[in-house]
């Protein structure tokens, strides 16, 4: 194993850098992991813009690779040995609080810089802290005994494995948090890796009715869409939105909607609200609105809609996504469009965030390819 790491270092708001770190020393119950595939998603492209904390930080939150080194303790614990392949969920919870004892780690206190500046999480830990190698924009990262690991099913390649966290997200969100279930009509606004997500947890469900709105710009993915189950696309440039899925629900309007616009100011929700039937419906947002001059909270209450937040995944939904991926069910590999190696951190992250055109779906950064 070489002495030094390559890594990708956040320095500055839009800046990156190569730098190398001593490779450390791991205690008995840590380990390294060697990253094949970090996968880039919207909210590193808001990190790296408006960074929330210090830097330096090696970015990179959705990780695959090997067990490159493991102490005894880490290896007795986890139930794995060097050389596996795993999938590395970003929270570092403390494993003390009920949320960490239920698999909740994304509501553990310990693991959120909100409420810890302590905390530790992949992607967004400095790299001044112990051990330095806290983001997957590195040739390895480090795994302390509190780290959340899932073993990747035989056959399932590292770069399939990289969209365990979007899928994930889509089986919290729509199954989860939103109850989706057999015969549900759903409508899922935004194409992208989040939406795509959803459209193939809703499928697995057993909804009747899968509707995907999008742009003009999004016709590939709006084909996409269709390709993994959705029963009917909209252009909501070209068509009214609300009008078309009137006409699909045959006036009623849908149970589940499922917003994955985020940024895209209110007039998604806004339609979502009216899309919904009449009573009990159930909308799952993303906050990414800082204000919303005239809610319409007396439509909600009046049709008593459910208004609840996306955030994040549980452990059972990861290891549901290890299960889909490994199925060869849905044709999921078509939602990586890009890779690029460790060198064009920069352009990848900008790909994400459309500087380079609109087409990019999931991106996976290869930290062992330095260059393309």
């Amino acid at each position: 194993m070489a002495d030094q790491v390559l890594a990708a270092v956040r320095t500055a708001p839009g800046t990156t850098e190569l730098r190398e770190f001593p490779m450390p020393d791991i205690p008995d119950d840590g380990a390294l992991l060697r990253v094949e595939v970090a996968g880039i998603c919207g909210t590193d492209v808001k990190m790296y813009a408006k960074p929330p904390f210090a830097d330096p930080v090696i970015m990179g939150h959705e990780n695959v690779g090997t067990i490159a080194r493991a102490g005894r303790a880490f290896t007795e614990r986890k139930g794995l040995r060097e050389g596996d392949r795993v999938f590395v969920e970003h929270y570092v919870g403390c494993f003390r609080c009920a949320w960490c004892h239920a698999g909740e780690y994304r509501h553990c206190e310990a693991t959120d810089w909100r409420t810890n500046p302590d905390a530790r999480r992949y992607g967004y830990t400095s790299a001044d802290n112990p051990y330095r190698l806290w983001g997957g924009f590195a040739q390895y990262l480090y795994l302390p005994w509190n780290s959340v690991v899932h073993r990747v099913p035989d056959g399932v390649s590292p770069e399939l494995a990289g969209l365990v966290t979007p899928l994930s997200n889509g089986i919290e969100w729509a199954l989860v948090t939103a109850g989706v279930r057999y015969a549900s009509t759903v409508l899922i606004q935004g194409p992208g890796q989040q939406g795509l997500s959803q459209v193939v947890a809703c499928k697995q469900a057993g909804a009747a009715l899968i509707v995907v709105t999008g742009t003009t710009r999004d016709a590939a993915r709006l084909a996409l869409a269709r390709e993994l189950g959705a029963d009917a696309v909209i252009d909501v440039t070209r068509e009214d939105p609300l009008e078309r899925i009137r006409e699909l629900t045959a006036g009623k309007g849908v149970d589940v909607v499922l917003d994955c616009t985020a940024g895209a100011g209110t007039a998604p929700l806004l339609l979502g609200v009216d899309a919904l039937v009449r009573r009990e419906g159930t909308m799952v947002v993303q906050g990414e609105l800082a204000a919303f001059p005239d809610f319409p909270l007396k439509k909600i209450t009046e049709k008593s809609i459910s208004v609840k937040s996306a955030r994040g995944h549980s452990y059972r939904s990861c290891e549901l996504a290890l299960e889909q991926l490994a199925s060869g069910r849905f044709p999921l590999e078509r939602l990586g469009t890009h890779t690029f190696g460790l060198a064009e951190t920069d352009r990848a992250i900008r790909t994400v965030g459309g500087e380079y055109g609109g087409d990019a779906v999931h991106v996976s950064l290869l930290p062992q390819e330095v260059a393309a």
